[in-house]
């Protein structure tokens, strides 16, 4: 099945089951994670595992591609786009022999990465950015992640913002912690210093101004994910 028929197989399965679930008692959507709607989120989670290939590669776009400069949208959800705190380093931990905490130029001396694919959000709208960073899998292997940690916490110092994936979505070639974008340093809109960005997930699971990343033995929730929107949110 092609990307885009994955896409719209998933959004109608889901569509039909939030339209079944629309009357159902057990449908709390102050409690996403419980009854119906829990059980549905828990089955479509498992689906896109069987459906998800760690090989597979989204296609890399030419230059022409990319959305114009400005046009790209931009999301936050405070009040203000956030600045770094003082002092601002990357807290990494869990389940690692190595935890500890990277500067911006702690990364960038990393293995660089750069990704130009097309982004895909849950509104329907897509785009095409350049993105300069370096892949989760890498942080992963010098902080020494543990085989027991299924899954990776993204938090953000955006108050409140945050995610956690999969780890083979969390360590997929085309997921990084970007640093720049369209061939300049992020802009504050876009999550600076830095953000998490992937091939793999829709936009919301990308995760801007981050300050912490987590190997974890269970998975936890996320800003939107907590509200009620899917989990897994594979494209």
């Amino acid at each position: 099945m092609s990307a885009e028929g994955r896409r719209w197989f998933l959004s109608r399965g889901l569509a039909a089951g939030g339209l079944a679930a629309a009357g159902c008692l057990a449908c709390d959507p102050s409690r996403p994670s419980r009854g119906l709607l829990g059980l549905s989120e828990r089955w479509n989670e498992r689906f896109q595992r069987l459906l998800f290939d760690p090989s597979r590669l989204a296609p890399e776009l030419p230059a022409s591609a990319e959305t114009p400069p400005g046009m790209f949208p931009a999301y936050k959800i405070g009040d203000f786009y956030p600045e770094a705190p003082a002092g601002w380093a990357l807290a990494v931990g869990g389940l690692v022999e190595r935890p500890g905490a990277l500067s911006l130029a702690d990364l960038q001396r990393l293995p660089q990465t750069r990704l130009r694919v097309r982004h895909h959000c849950v509104e329907g709208w897509s785009a095409v950015a350049s993105w300069d960073g370096v892949r989760v899998s890498e942080l992963a292997r010098l902080v020494g992640a543990d085989p027991r940690a299924r899954y990776v916490e993204f938090r953000s110092f955006e108050e409140g913002y945050y995610s956690s994936w999969d780890l083979e979505s969390a360590l997929h070639p085309q997921t990084i912690l970007a640093y720049g974008m369209d061939g300049a340093p992020l802009a504050p809109e876009y999550g600076a210093p830095l953000r998490l960005y992937s091939a793999v997930k829709l936009g919301y699971k990308m995760v801007k101004y981050l300050s912490a990343v987590a190997f974890l033995p269970q998975r936890t929730g996320g800003y939107w994910e907590d509200q009620g929107y899917e989990w897994f949110a594979g494209v």
